[in-house]
């Protein structure tokens, strides 16, 4: 069969340990990036790039960040709306106060905000685990976004209470403001998101990713052999912040243009967020990536592929419909299947090897 690792052999350790050992993964790989980059921006139209394909990254880097601190290291979290909340309202401050300052840097700086928010909250991890912890977070998300809503100073005093990307050039390209083309938004958040993805498979592939595990696994064991769990679970906590602080945002810059405290609520983006871990698989950067696609493109095929086998249905009705699919395929994933999609993938990778006697 075309999928096989024998014959190919390894002269050093650099290209025993590449992230993409086997060839044909490489060439894999190749045709993802040729489609993403090259194929899709030739034949997407606008609705594909707004309702689909920009929301698709930026929850799927999102995504990356809680399973960074959920799937690694073992830490619940359920507040990645409040982080993601505290990187759009840092990006806004900063382009707000700082014009000059290019929008780009500005998502990184607010992703460092939004780090250090998350370490603040983390501190408690180091005496509390499991529910507790995730209730801790959850008095994050509230806490956080209720600051946001009650002080003006986050929104420049808006009477509405919005915030509202302004006009920003990179390279002569306008990537935020109503006048920026869905093309240049879509290409933005696909290299954070190509980016983030290789920046968090190399993490978990290192001596940290390793220390994430083991505290995971037996966070006592852990520190028995000279894992420091505050040190490892702090960093667990202000790395997946800034992925999700980042992702908030390319949420409002990119995506939306213009939201409100709500958008970045349990039911909104945190919830969300968990499901989509839950479903692709927990400590995987391709599950990550897998549920965001998941959960992103199933609100869009129920509310569109009845009308086109002549089944009419009521907005309430594909909206409950889509919660009960979320209900029912984490509940069968986490019986039937706990590793997710990304477990799926490896089964039907090691069929692929072993044919034609897959079993």
């Amino acid at each position: 069969m075309f999928y096989r690792e024998a014959g190919q052999f390894k002269s050093s350790y650099q290209a025993d340990q590449a992230i993409f050992p086997i060839i044909q993964d490489r060439w894999f790989m190749a045709i993802v990036f040729v489609v993403a980059y090259l194929v899709i921006p030739l034949i997407a139209d606008e609705y594909w790039f707004q309702a689909v394909l920009i929301p698709f990254y930026v929850f799927a880097i999102a995504a990356i960040g809680l399973n960074i601190l959920t799937g690694y290291c073992g830490q619940v979290s359920l507040g990645s709306g409040a982080f993601m909340a505290v990187g759009a309202y840092a990006t806004f401050k900063l382009v707000t106060g700082f014009p000059e300052l290019n929008i780009i840097i500005a998502f990184l700086l607010s992703g460092l905000f939004a780090a250090a928010v998350g370490m603040i909250f983390g501190l408690p991890s180091l005496r509390i685990k499991g529910f507790y912890l995730a209730v801790a977070t959850l008095a994050a998300q509230f806490f956080i976004l209720w600051v946001f809503n009650k002080v003006a100073w986050f929104f420049n005093y808006n009477p509405s209470g919005f915030i509202t990307a302004p006009p920003r050039e990179v390279f002569g390209f306008l990537v935020s403001g109503p006048e920026a083309a869905p093309v240049t938004r879509y290409y933005v958040s696909l290299i954070f998101l190509t980016i983030f993805a290789f920046a968090a498979k190399n993490m978990a592939r290192g001596h940290l990713g390793r220390a994430w595990m083991a505290i995971r696994d037996m966070d006592v064991a852990a520190e028995i052999i000279g894992i420091r769990p505050l040190h490892t679970k702090l960093l667990a906590f202000g790395i997946s912040s800034f992925f999700c602080g980042v992702a908030g945002a390319l949420y409002i810059f990119v995506w939306l243009g213009s939201a409100e405290t709500e958008a970045f609520d349990l039911l909104n983006v945190s919830f969300p967020v968990l499901f989509m871990i839950i479903i692709g698989g927990l400590g995987s950067v391709l599950g990550s990536i897998l549920g965001a696609g998941f959960i992103t493109i199933l609100p869009i095929f129920l509310t569109n592929a009845p009308p086109m086998v002549g089944i009419a249905i009521s907005a309430d009705f594909a909206k409950h419909l889509e919660e009960i699919i979320f209900g029912v395929m984490i509940i069968f994933f986490l019986i039937v299947e706990p590793a997710g999609f990304n477990r799926l993938w490896q089964i039907a990778k090691e069929k692929i090897r072993k044919w034609p006697f897959p079993y």
